[in-house]
């Protein structure tokens, strides 16, 4: 996979996980990444396979929908001002997630690759430390060299 584009913000505030769906939608189609049809894909997406990723003592939203939503491949990286409840990918409950990596792909097969580079690379602490407390101008070009070893 190649690299996509890089956004990042820092320091927001969102209530719930419909509020923080609704704004990575509404900033992604302003940019023009996304269609239309982005939002409704990425409540529905959520609502059937969660995305919220406990690991050993912290977690990360990596929220997602099908390639069809699309127009250009990015990457969307939110550092929250407070934790967020995202429902589990692997049970009924929430977690709590400052960290909130989504995830645009034009090809499916980008999408497997991205999200299992993404887990490896998550699953070390010093990764998502990182993500979670480099100054901004460092981390576009950290990502790129860890996630698609560029």
């Amino acid at each position: 996979m190649n690299k996509c584009q890089l956004f990042f913000e820092d320091n927001l505030k969102f209530n719930n996980e419909l509020e923080t769906l609704t704004y990575i939608s509404e900033q992604l189609q302003q940019k023009g990444i996304v269609k239309e049809s982005h939002l409704q894909a990425l409540i529905e997406r959520e609502a059937l396979f969660p995305t919220g990723i406990n690991f050993d003592g912290y977690a990360v939203a990596i929220p997602h929908c099908e390639a069809k939503h699309a127009n250009t491949p990015a990457i969307f990286i939110i550092r929250t001002q407070t934790p967020v409840a995202f429902h589990r990918a692997d049970d009924d409950s929430t977690v709590e997630v400052s960290l909130i990596i989504s995830l645009v792909v034009t090809a499916p097969e980008d999408q497997i690759e991205l999200l299992k580079a993404l887990f490896s690379n998550l699953q070390n602490e010093e990764f998502y430390q990182f993500l979670l407390n480099a100054p901004q101008n460092e981390i576009e070009g950290h990502f790129n060299n860890v996630i698609f070893n560029q």
